[in-house]
């Protein structure tokens, strides 16, 4: 290999300072025209964390690896029918409005029930709904919302029921050809940039189809073609699976369902996780069963037989019992729920879990004292001793 010249090496550091001269110029031009920030290095962000919004289920947040829903980004909920995906959805609205933000329901299928969400905890008052007559009003309805900036989480329900005005207009049995593809491509092409901006979540409900003529792999796909699955940073899979019986007089009724959420994709943490929530028949997901299920399981709750306790007080004998106490005593409930949450490494430990932890070590340095002193023999100078001769 021949070996660089002094001359090769003077005309490459030229060549080079001509280049970062070049690019800074066109660096300058971009921000005149576009604004400051249209460019920039990635180390120069000023924030890089990607900002969450609880889904308003502790397992789910877990699952999802950030603790939440990532804010500007879109995401799909997609499973069989009466799995759970809206009782899923209904729960990150009323996350947002107990966060203080603002929640708006598209409610393309014509099915939203006013009475069931606000059992969830859904403020009936402040969301906004919109119950649009085609695709494409749905679609620019929701573009005009995510423009605004005001709103802090949109809800589209469902994707399957977005249907385009040309098919509304035609006749039952004209074939229309990937029409909603390409409107729902169009909207995805026409949002992402607004959502991201705004930093706004959008929430794509989706349901399952299956393809025709498929003898091996999996059958089902999802309507709408295939953008809304590329432009999604987080795709959630809902599935509803064994039954849940209730306990005394509900003992042969079925009061619930225990439901399983697998992230399908994740493009801020690793994917396929799996939550697993028990969905409670006209109350949602039932947030005092995970948590005494996740805290026992870490030793934040401790289990012995039947009894469940917590910092050395019993909380309940079994697992109803110890979801009833967390019910009534909501701030023993948003104790152990943050540290579940710590302990995860979902929220950073705060001055209270510092001094916690300094108290416990002071404690255990006090009792090594008073163990090495125990044994200390202590002689009087003063005393006379006496010698037998």
């Amino acid at each position: 290999m021949a070996k660089k010249t002094k001359k090769t090496e003077e005309i490459t550091k030229k060549f080079g300072d001509e280049r970062r001269k070049a690019l800074d110029d066109a660096l300058k031009n971009i921000e005149k025209d576009f604004g400051k920030g249209a460019v920039m290095r990635l180390g120069e962000r000023a924030e890089q964390k990607v900002q969450v919004m609880s889904s308003g289920s502790l397992a789910l947040d877990i699952a999802l690896g950030a603790g939440g829903y990532p804010k500007g980004r879109i995401i799909e909920i997609y499973g069989p029918e009466s799995s759970g995906k809206t009782t899923v959805a209904l729960h990150a609205v009323a996350q947002t409005q107990k966060e203080g933000g603002i929640a708006a329901f598209i409610d393309a299928e014509h099915a939203l029930d006013p009475a069931y969400a606000a059992a969830l905890g859904v403020n009936i008052d402040e969301l906004l709904l919109s119950q649009p007559d085609s695709g494409e009003q749905g679609l620019e309805i929701a573009g005009k919302l995510i423009d605004s900036g005001a709103v802090d989480l949109v809800v589209v329900d469902s994707v399957a029921a977005l249907v385009p005005r040309a098919e509304i207009d035609g006749d039952i049995g004209d074939s229309h050809v990937g029409l909603q593809a390409r409107m729902m491509s169009q909207a995805m092409r026409k949002l992402s940039a607004s959502i991201n901006k705004t930093k706004t979540i959008a929430i794509f409900i989706n349901q399952l189809r299956e393809k025709v003529g498929i003898m091996f792999g999996n059958p089902e796909t999802t309507p709408g073609g295939r953008a809304l699955k590329f432009y999604a940073s987080v795709r959630l899979d809902v599935r509803g699976n064994t039954q849940i019986k209730g306990t005394g007089d509900k003992k042969d009724q079925n009061v619930g369902k225990e439901t399983k959420i697998k992230v399908v994709k994740n493009k801020v943490a690793p994917p396929f996780k799996e939550a697993f929530v028990e969905i409670m028949y006209g109350e949602g997901i039932s947030q005092t069963g995970e948590l005494v299920k996740i805290a026992s399981d870490i030793g934040i709750i401790q289990k012995a037989g039947a009894w469940f306790s917590y910092n050395g007080e019993k909380i309940g004998q079994g697992s109803e019992n110890a979801k009833k106490y967390l019910a009534d005593h909501p701030e023993i409930f948003a104790e152990i729920d943050h540290k579940v949450r710590v302990h995860y490494g979902l929220v950073e430990l705060d001055e209270d879990d510092v001094v916690e932890d300094t108290q416990v070590e002071d404690t255990q340095v006090e009792d090594t004292q008073v163990e090495d002193t125990s044994d200390e023999l202590i002689l009087d100078l003063d005393s006379t001793i006496e010698i037998e001769e």
